[in-house]
């Protein structure tokens, strides 16, 4: 986990093509009816695919990796001391990205076209923020991988919290 938190926070700092956030037009509050803050230990239709000592990982028990319909490498749902703050997704494919953008755009409203901005670019960043939520898609296209967040904006700084306490 802090390996992925620490090199998703160095490619960003070097990746060229990076769009603004834009304001969220339907705010999910959560992930497939499971609002941000939930315990999700006592779900049945989830079992733990990874543990730290503030943060579990949790994967649908009994169906393939999927966002909207579309499969995916993999989905993770993350909780930072009991509490659901984190969907973690990752994907590869050019064709998987278009169709995983498309859906985003028009559940959560689209991105900005800015003049001079490089859609088609290596690395591609798209942002969506809400009251509650927060989405951000990442796309190498160099290596066609993708990932995608959605966070809880209250619950996910925690876990960047969390990092810096067991740097020490």
């Amino acid at each position: 986990m802090r390996l992925l938190g620490a090199l998703l926070a160095g490619w960003m700092v070097v990746a060229p093509a990076v769009a603004d956030a834009v304001s969220m037009t339907n705010d999910p509050k959560g992930f497939r009816n499971i609002v941000w803050g939930t315990a999700l230990h006592a779900r049945t239709d989830l079992e733990p695919a990874g543990r730290g000592r503030n943060i579990i990982d949790y994967r649908f028990k009994n169906s393939a990796p999927s966002f909207a319909d579309i499969p995916v490498e993999s989905l993770h749902l993350s909780t930072v001391d009991d509490q659901f703050a984190r969907v973690t997704i990752r994907y590869r494919g050019e064709e998987t990205h278009k169709k995983i953008l498309a859906y985003l755009e028009s559940e959560f409203g689209p991105t900005e076209r800015l003049p001079g901005q490089m859609l088609r670019g290596l690395n591609q960043q798209y942002t969506w923020r809400g009251s509650e939520s927060e989405i951000n898609l990442t796309y190498q296209a160099g290596t066609e991988r993708g990932y995608l967040f959605l966070d809880s904006r209250t619950l996910a700084p925690r876990f960047n919290d969390l990092l810096a306490d067991t740097a020490e």
